[in-house]
Parts: C-alpha cells; structure tokens; sequence
C-alpha cells in the first residue's frame, strides 16, 4: 500500500508568555497507507490531538515534517486546494456543526469543494445511516450519534483520501460508539482511504483499526499490527494500557507499578520519558532517551 500520510520527527509547541514553552509533541513518526485503519492511543494528555491538528493544519509545526501523498502539509490560512483531501471529524460534534445552518447546507459546502454535481447532501446523510429528510433539520435536533453521523458525512462530501478522527466517539454513548468507530473504518477503506483513528477506548480501536501506535508524552512508543500488539505488547506502558481495560469480571485498572499521571510536558523527565512510572525501569533509562523503532524502550534495543 502507498503511503498517504508520514509524519516525521514532528515537533509542536505551545507557547505563552511568561511560562515555560509546553513540547506537546515531541518528536513523533507515524505513517498511514493507502486502505489502512490506524489507532492511535494513549493517556489525555500525551499529545494526541495536537498530532491531529498539526496534520490538518490547525497546529504548526516547530520542526519535523508532515506530508500528505508526497506534499508538505500548510498550516491553515495558507492551505492549497489539493489539502481538502484530508477531513477532519472532532470530537464534540455539536460545537463542529453550525447551530443556525441546516444539515444539508453544511453537507453541500463539502461537495461544493470537491466539485461534486452528481451527488446530494440527501445522498450522503444516506451513507451514513440517516434518513434523507433529516437535510432539512438544524443539529440540535438530533441526538449526539446521529449529529457525529452528520459530521462523518460532511467530511466524507469532500471526498477525502485520508478521514482523521480526534475522539470522535468519546462524547457518545456506548451503544453508539462502536457503530460509528465502524461506520468509519468501512467508509474509508470502502473509498480506499485512510483512515487516522485517536481513541482512549483501546478496545474499539481493536475492533477497527490495522495498525496500533501508542503515544506517551509527545512520543510514539510502539507501532505495530493490532493483533500482534494485542497478543504481545512489548513496551511497559503499552502492557499497562492494556492491562487497564476493564473486564466482564470488573477487573482491569492501572496496576499499583504504574503510579500517577503523564508528566507535565513543559517539565519532561530526563532520559525515557516513561521511566518515572516504569516498572521495569533500568538506570540507562534515567539518563538516555531510547530511539525510536518499533518500540521504544531500552528493554528492545538491538544491542
């Protein structure tokens, strides 16, 4: 599969006056392909969504590269038209629609901008699951699913080859939130798109996604195929996240090895930036941050 997106060594940072700079991505790489579902996961806080909003422009980048089928992402305001390629669908779907537009009107901007004549906002409200008349309508009259619906179809009428999702399900009920993660992945791959998935729901992005990349303050940790990340999580802090998802006994929390929250980002640990909560935690990891393979960790170094 042809890559569509590669973030390289990408840096973001938020800076205000007066405090220290926040490295709220600190050098991360991920790709996505052609057809690939890709989850990405992690504690809040850990740069997820300021990754996601670097990549459509929203956040600029402090160094490092983003680039979308071979071109270099521009931050918004000086987006080429090539750039509508990739579609972004948030996490709260009703502060993303506007309250005083009608659905369908919201949809047409997207099929405006793809040069689309032959299809209809009706048609898209279709695709994802939705009655046709509901293009009429204002967002506050649908339930929280059925508004991120609407948001997947608006993104989806400019016809995308790379959909990003930022928590798209995460402001959902439960019944809804494996429909729409779903809904998503089969709308992508259907297109041959792809598909960039950030989830706190580990066992959702199971479900749908190809890949696994787990963040952990501003860093990548572990890529690699969901099965065989799921089968054998080889970083400690992977082996913790999955070791927390809850279990029809009850079971599943943060294990007593794994104390506290992520660090500040402003302030970062020296050396691995997971070795203060690390239960394994080796001296060479207080002193020299690993470099990134397909895990990140001392534990997994070739030598």
């Amino acid at each position: 599969m042809s890559s569509l997106l590669k973030i390289d060594d990408l840096v973001v940072e938020h800076r205000t006056p007066g405090r220290p700079v926040v490295r709220a991505v600190a050098g991360a790489s991920l790709e996505v392909r052609a057809g690939e579902v890709v989850g990405l996961v992690g504690e809040s806080g850990c740069g997820k969504s300021t990754l996601a909003r670097a990549v459509v422009g929203l956040n600029r980048a402090a160094s490092g590269s983003i680039s979308f089928e071979g071109t270099p992402v521009t931050p918004l305001g000086l987006r080429r038209r090539t750039m509508t390629g990739v579609q972004m669908v948030f996490q709260d779907p009703y502060a993303s629609l506007n309250p005083r537009r009608r659905v369908g009107d919201q949809i047409a901007d997207g099929l405006r901008v793809a040069g689309d004549a032959t299809s209809s906002p009706a048609d898209l409200l279709e695709r994802v699951g939705l009655p046709r008349e509901f293009a009429s309508r204002h967002p506050h009259e649908f339930s929280g699913g059925q508004r991120q619906r609407i948001a997947i179809a608006r993104a989806l009428a400019a016809r995308p080859r790379l959909l990003i999702g930022d928590e798209p399900i995460s402001a959902l009920d439960a019944s809804a939130q494996s429909q729409v993660a779903t809904l998503m992945r089969d709308l992508a791959v259907s297109s041959g798109a792809g598909l960039l998935f950030i989830s706190h729901d580990l066992s959702v992005v199971r479900l749908i996604a190809d890949r696994i990349a787990v963040m952990y303050l501003g860093r990548i940790v572990e890529v690699g195929d969901t099965a065989e990340v799921w089968a054998e999580p080889r970083h400690p802090y992977t082996q913790a996240l999955l070791g927390a998802i809850p279990k029809p006994d009850g079971m599943g929390v943060l294990p007593a090895e794994l104390p506290g929250d992520v660090p500040d980002p402003a302030d970062p640990p020296q050396g691995c930036r997971f070795h203060p909560r690390c239960p394994l935690v080796m001296d060479v990891c207080r002193v020299k941050e690993p470099e990134f393979g397909p895990v990140a960790c001392w534990l997994h170094e070739p030598s």
